[in-house]
C-alpha cells in the first residue's frame, strides 16, 4: 500500500523520530516507512569516523574531519550531535530545513540523547517523535540472537543498554508496543498522516480563513 499524495498545498514538512533499544523494529519500520511514502527523506548522518568499504560519502554518511564537524557544531550546523566510541555523529541541519521547507518529511533513526536535542531544538514545533518498545524483554533478546549479527558480548551489551534506552519512553509524543509488525506499521502510518495535518504543519490556513473572513464580511 502506498501513501495518498496530499492534495493541500504548502504544507510544511515534519522532523519525524523513530527510537527503539536495539532489535525492536525500530530500522525495519523506518524502511517500511519509506518504501510507503517515497516522497520522505532520511537524513544523511555526518561522522568524524573513515569510510568502511562500499560507503559512499552523502549516501550513507556525510565523512568530515573532525576540526570541521567541530566548526559545524559551533555555527549551530548541527541539529543534534554526539561522541560515540571515539567518533562524532551528527545530524548536518540545512538539508532537514530545506526539505521541511518544500513540504517534505525527514526520518530520523537517533536515539533518545539526540531525539531531545532535536526536539529542543528551533525546529522543535515541528517534530513528531515515536518510541518503539518490544512486547518483552526475553522476545528483545531472542530477536537480536536471531538476526544473526552479533557475537554473544555485544548481544550482553546491548541488552544492558536496552533498559536505559527504554527508561526515556516518556519523552516521546507517542509510544508503540512492536508485538506485530503489520499491526504496528499500521498504526506507525496512522500517527504521520494526522500530524502531517495538525495546524502547524499548514501555514496556508492563514490565508484561507482571512479569505473565509472576507467573503463573510462581503454577504454581510
Amino acid at each position: 500500500m502506498t501513501a495518498m499524495t496530499d492534495t493541500l498545498p504548502n504544507r510544511r514538512g515534519l522532523l519525524i523520530i523513530l527510537s527503539s533499544p536495539s532489535g525492536a523494529g525500530k530500522s525495519t519500520l523506518s524502511r517500511r516507512l519509506l518504501d510507503w511514502d517515497p516522497s520522505l527523506r532520511f537524513s544523511v548522518s555526518a561522522t568524524t569516523r573513515a569510510p568502511r568499504p562500499g560507503e559512499v560519502d552523502g549516501q550513507h554518511y556525510h565523512f568530515l574531519a573532525e576540526e570541521e564537524f567541530k566548526r559545524t557544531v559551533n555555527d549551530q550546523g548541527m541539529l543534534e550531535h554526539a561522541h560515540v566510541f571515539g567518533h562524532f555523529y551528527g545530524s548536518p541541519r540545512a538539508p532537514v530545513e530545506a526539505a521541511i521547507g518544500q513540504g517534505r518529511d525527514v526520518l530520523f533513526d537517533i536515539d533518545w540523547q539526540g531525539a531531545q536535542q532535536i526536539v529542543n531544538s528551533a525546529l522543535g514545533p515541528h517534530t513528531l517523535s515515536v518510541f518503539i518498545l518490544p512486547p518483552s524483554i526475553a522476545e528483545l533478546r531472542r530477536r537480536l540472537v536471531g538476526r544473526g549479527q552479533d557475537s554473544p558480548d555485544v548481544i550482553a551489551k546491548r541488552m544492558q543498554k536496552s533498559w536505559d534506552e527504554i527508561s526515556h519512553w516518556g519523552s516521546y509524543d507517542y509510544v508503540l508496543v512492536n508485538d506485530d509488525l503489520d499491526a504496528a506499521f499500521d498504526r506507525l502510518k496512522t500517527i504521520v498522516s494526522a500530524t502531517r495535518l495538525r495546524r502547524l504543519q499548514q501555514p496556508w490556513l492563514v490565508d484561507h480563513v482571512r479569505s473565509l473572513q472576507s467573503e463573510f464580511e462581503e454577504l454581510a
